[in-house]
C-alpha cells in the first residue's frame, strides 16, 4: 500500500507517519509539507511544497497512491472565519480534488475534530468550517472516504505540536491523560491508535464514514490485536 501524508510535521501527523513506517503492508509514504520531517527511512519520500492553495504542479507526483491521510490542522483562535476557511477548508479541498482526479482507487481519511458541525449552520465557527470540509470531501468520488473526529489525543512516542500553547499544555498537563481516560474513556485516544485506525480504514474500510473519538480508539485497539 502506498500512502500520501499531509501534515507529517504536526503532532498527529508524526504519530501517523510512525505507524505507516512500521506497518509491513505500507510500501511507500509520501510526505507533502512545507518543511522536512527530519526522518530518514527507505519507505519515506518528502515533497516540500510552499503553496498549499494549489497542487496542480504536483499532479504527476500525487498519482498512483492507495490512501491519503490528511492531518493538517490549525487552531481557530484569533482567526476570522474567512482566514480559518482558507487554511482549513480551501487547502483540504484543493488537495482532495487533485487526488480524486489522479487516484480513483484511493481512500481519503480526513482528520477533523470532536464537535464538528455537519449542518454547517451552528454557532461555533470552527465547527461549521470543519463540517463544510468534511461534507465536501465525503462527497468526492474516492474509492472510500472517512472523517475522523478525535477529542483528546495522548502523544505516545515523543510527538510534539508545533503550536507553542499546545506544546506547553501537553508538557505541563500530560500526566492527566490516565485520569481523563479513566473518567471519560470515550474522549481519549493516542497518536498510536489514531495512526493504526487510519491504516485500518485504508485496508478494510468501515461501515461508519464519520468516526468519533471512541470509534477511533476502538478501531486502533483492534488493529493492535491483529497479527503482524
Amino acid at each position: 500500500m502506498k500512502v500520501i501524508l499531509f501534515g507529517a510535521t504536526g503532532m498527529i501527523g508524526q504519530g501517523v507517519l510512525r505507524e505507516c513506517l512500521l506497518d509491513p503492508e505500507v510500501t511507500a509514504v509520501l510526505s507533502v509539507a512545507r518543511r522536512t520531517t527530519g526522518k530518514t527511512d527507505p519507505k519515506l519520500r518528502e515533497i516540500i511544497h510552499d503553496d498549499f492553495s494549489e497542487f496542480s504542479s504536483l499532479a504527476n507526483e500525487l498519482t498512483g497512491y492507495d490512501a491519503c491521510f490528511f492531518c493538517l490542522g490549525v487552531s481557530s483562535a484569533g482567526m476570522s472565519e474567512a482566514e480559518y476557511t482558507r487554511v482549513t477548508y480551501d487547502v483540504a479541498v484543493a488537495a482532495a480534488k487533485m487526488l480524486a482526479e489522479r487516484n480513483p482507487g484511493l481512500t481519503f481519511v480526513f482528520v477533523s475534530g470532536t464537535g464538528t458541525d455537519s449542518t454547517e449552520r451552528g454557532s461555533t465557527m470552527w465547527a461549521r468550517v470543519k463540517g463544510k470540509a468534511e461534507n465536501a470531501i465525503l462527497a468526492m468520488p474516492f474509492k472510500a472516504s472517512f472523517a475522523m473526529r478525535p477529542a483528546a489525543i495522548q502523544p505516545m512516542h515523543g510527538e510534539t505540536s508545533r503550536a507553542t500553547i499546545t506544546r506547553v499544555g501537553y508538557a505541563t498537563l500530560g500526566w492527566l491523560f490516565p485520569i481523563i481516560k479513566a473518567a471519560f474513556p470515550k474522549l481519549v485516544t493516542t497518536t498510536e491508535r489514531l495512526g493504526r485506525a487510519m491504516l485500518a480504514l485504508a485496508k478494510h474500510g468501515s461501515p461508519k464514514r464519520i468516526l468519533e473519538s471512541a470509534d477511533i480508539d476502538e478501531l486502533g485497539r483492534q488493529a493492535e490485536l491483529e497479527p503482524s
